[in-house]
């Protein structure tokens, strides 16, 4: 029975890379991402080019039933989840308070925090019964540092990071890891970072630091790390970890006004 590796924010940076990674170890990759059909459906053909086996789904982590559904459906359709990687940011920019809308507020909650609680609610069960599982969250900065123009951020990825937690301290003795993955550095990620940054300021920074330096994550190489992440011996499991590169300071020793 071939394993499968569920991806839940498989766009061109860290998910997709991911995804990919496990793909080549022999896993089916069911790649979700919310909208762009077209970039799921490229992925998924490139993936099979390469030897692999994937699928697209397209997911609203936020809209009711549709997470449990689309469980449903992979357990389903395809065979039991081995791996989930929780890849979905919540990332809305900088604003203030007064600029940041009770729903958008929220709306960071819920795909921050809320979402990583019903993908557990709904599969850990079933991991359970079948001996055991992995579930990789992709984290931020925010979730050890909150910031002046981040407080919807924060708020999200600081639940990301206790919830993850409490989520080790029930299921790890079930065989359950659960591993908070702090990215604490730029990644090379056009629709990510590249859309937070914008077009301009993203090739400004890929100019400075990715020629050839290794000064900007790059998602294969965080791949790579996912990939040991969730094929580690038992007795000696991450349970958090931080990643940057070579050359940035670390979250604890920035000054909080950058």
């Amino acid at each position: 029975m071939t394993d499968i590796c569920l991806v839940i924010g498989a766009g061109a940076g860290i998910g997709g890379h991911v995804a990919k990674r496990f793909a080549r170890e022999g896993y089916h990759a069911a790649l979700c991402r919310r909208s762009d059909q077209d970039g799921l459906d490229n992925m998924v053909a490139e993936i099979e080019q390469a030897g692999g086996t994937a699928s697209g789904h397209l997911l609203n982590a936020v809209d009711d039933g549709a997470i449990e559904k689309l469980i449903d459906d992979i357990e389903a359709d395809i065979g039991p989840i081995n791996v989930v990687v929780y890849n979905l940011g919540a990332q809305i920019g900088n604003r203030s308070v007064a600029d940041t809308p009770l729903k958008t507020f929220e709306l960071g909650w819920r795909m921050g925090t809320f979402a990583v609680f019903r993908v557990a609610q709904k599969l850990f069960p079933l991991m359970e019964q079948r001996g055991g599982g992995a579930l990789l969250v992709t984290s931020a900065t925010s979730a050890m540092r909150g910031n002046a123009g981040q407080s919807s951020h924060a708020a999200a990825m600081g639940g990301r990071r206790m919830l993850c937690q409490a989520l080790n301290a029930e299921f790890a003795p079930k065989n359950i890891h659960i591993a908070h993955i702090l990215i604490d550095s730029a990644v090379n990620a056009p629709d990510t970072l590249g859309k937070l940054l914008g077009q301009e300021r993203f090739e400004k920074l890929l100019e400075a630091k990715a020629q050839g330096k290794d000064e900007i994550m790059e998602p294969s190489a965080i791949a790579d790390t996912y990939f040991h992440i969730a094929h580690q011996h038992r007795s000696a499991w991450t349970f958090e970890l931080d990643m940057r590169a070579f050359t940035d300071t670390a979250w604890w020793n920035h000054p909080l006004d950058l």
